[in-house]
This record gives C-alpha cells, structure tokens and sequence, in this order.
C-alpha cells in the first residue's frame, strides 16, 4: 500500500472517527483505483513486468496528468458496466483521498474535483404493509428460548427502526425500561442518540432476559451465549420469513424501510424521522415521503369532491 494512502485511512479513523467498515470500503476503492494506474503507467521493469507504483510515481503521475487522470478511470468504469451508484461511491472516495493530498501540499489541484458525479435514480425504499409487518411478527412461535429472542430481535427491528450494525451491538443497560428509550452508539464519529421504542418491543425484551438470565452485558446472545453477529441475525430473519411463507424478500434494512414509511404515513414529522434513524442529512430521510397506495387512496377519497 502507498504510504500516502495508509496515511489518509489512519486519518479518516484518528481523526474523523469513521467506522472500520466505511474505513474498509474505502481502502477497496482506493486500492482498486491504484492497480488501475499501475496497469496503465509506461514504467516497465527489467523483466517487462509493470512496476508498482510508489509514491514518488504516483505523484508525478497525477501532477503530470491531472486533467485525465480521474476523468479516464471514470470512463472506465463505465465501460465495465458496473452501477452508478458505485461509480459515485468509488469518485466520492477519490474526491476525498485527493483533498488530502491537496491540504498537504502534496499536489497543488485536486483532479476529482474536475468529474461530475453520475446522476442516480433515486430509488424508493422496499417496505412492507403494516399487514405483512403483523403477520411477520405474529408467525413467531416463541415459547423457547430462541423464540423469544427471535421475536424480541424482529420487535425491536420495527419498533425502533435501527440498522443492523446497531441491533448487534447493544447491551442490555442501553435499554431505559421506565423512560422507553435505548441508547444507540452508530459508530460514526461516536456519535451516541436517543430512539424510542414501543411497549410491545421492550415486554418481548424483558420476556426474553427473564428466560435467559440478565447476567450476559450483550442484548442478544446466540446458543454459546456470546454476542449473536450480525449475519446470524439476518439468517434468523431470513428463517421466520421462509417459516411464515411471506413471499417477498425481507432484510433487516426492510425493516427500517418499513418502520419509517409507516410512521410517516401516520403523520410523523419528517426531522423527527432523521433524529431517530441516525441520518446526518435531511435528504437522506426525504427517500421515504413516497406515498403508499393505499394512503392516497385515503386522500383522494377524502379530498375529491366526486369520489
């Protein structure tokens, strides 16, 4: 790995908190965007093999070529036919790697700035009806200990909206039984929030910890009675939904897609949506204003003078 990079990834944890897995995904980008250059740089080595690019090459390269040097990695992506989405991810990266470079003096122009970012589709959530949501939750059959714990998890899912990652790492002192909250650490930035959650959830955690024991720190523990992972969590999801014959595909992110439809058509302000999903910008949120079928049923019945 270039000096340079390992430099930008430790920054983005020391000093911007991003999370190991945003860290991650960055360094695949950026890593593929350096086997892209050094598959195209004309240094050729004794034994006609590429040479990897160094710092000091790379540098000279992208001073060399900044005009292009972007713009050509991103007409090749293109051609590789792989999503828009993850042609802007990919520049998004770049946009910030260069910007380093750029606030330490090591390249005068960031060259990223000079590509647009490619127009997505913006895509509107899947989410399930309220009715697929109960029978999902009715279908729990939760007189073991596993089902309990089953039915706690998919409670708290629909109850609270939080992601995956969230659902795994709580403890069980997150959770304020008297006040109904949990407190939720996103791991970005360390940024703790306060989200709500309803009485049915909080019963079905309790019923849950009774069974089991509240001596375990972690919420949710699977049969060695360590922290249940978030890929157990989405097979058990996976299993009730086979079990109950729901034909849709449903996801963990389904859930929240679900959770924050629903309390929008219930009338629920949108920045108090954001607050509770953990979302940084508004826009963010905005993806799920779209309208069910059945709720603009329910206007138009009630607002059209000849319905």
């Amino acid at each position: 790995m270039l000096t340079l990079l390992k430099s930008f990834l430790d920054t983005l944890e020391a000093e911007k908190g991003y999370s190991r897995h945003t860290i991650t995904a960055y360094k695949k980008d950026l890593s593929d965007y350096i086997r892209y250059l050094e598959t195209k740089s004309e240094t050729v080595s004794e034994n006609s093999e590429k040479e990897l690019l160094t710092d000091e090459t790379f540098l000279i390269l992208v001073r060399n070529n900044y005009k292009m040097i972007v713009r050509d990695y991103i007409a090749y992506l293109a051609g590789t036919g792989i999503k828009k989405s993850s042609t802007a991810r990919k520049l998004s990266a770049l946009k910030s790697f260069f910007n380093n470079l750029v606030r330490s003096k090591a390249i005068e122009v960031n060259p990223a700035d000079m590509v647009p970012m490619p127009k997505l589709p913006r895509k509107i959530p899947d989410f399930l009806t309220v009715d697929d949501i109960f029978f999902l939750l009715d279908s729990i059959e939760s007189d073991s200990l596993f089902g309990k714990r089953n039915l706690a998890i998919i409670e708290t899912f629909y109850s609270t909206g939080i992601r995956l990652s969230e659902m795994a790492a709580l403890n069980f002192d997150d959770i304020d039984f008297e006040r109904q909250f949990i407190k939720i650490s996103s791991g970005k930035g360390d940024k703790d929030r306060i989200v709500p959650v309803g009485e049915r959830a909080l019963q079905a955690i309790l019923q849950y910890r009774h069974t089991l024991g509240y001596r375990f720190a972690p919420l949710f523990l699977n049969k060695n009675l360590t922290r249940l992972s978030t890929r157990s969590m989405g097979r058990i999801l996976d299993n009730i939904v086979k079990a109950c014959s729901l034909r849709i595909h449903v996801s963990p992110h389904t859930l929240r897609h679900s959770f924050a439809t629903h309390m929008l058509d219930a009338g629920a302000d949108l920045r108090g949506i954001q607050e509770i999903l953990g979302h940084a910008s508004l826009s963010t949120t905005q993806i799920y204003t779209h309208v069910t079928i059945d709720k603009l049923m329910e206007v138009y019945d009630k607002a059209h003078p000849r319905s």
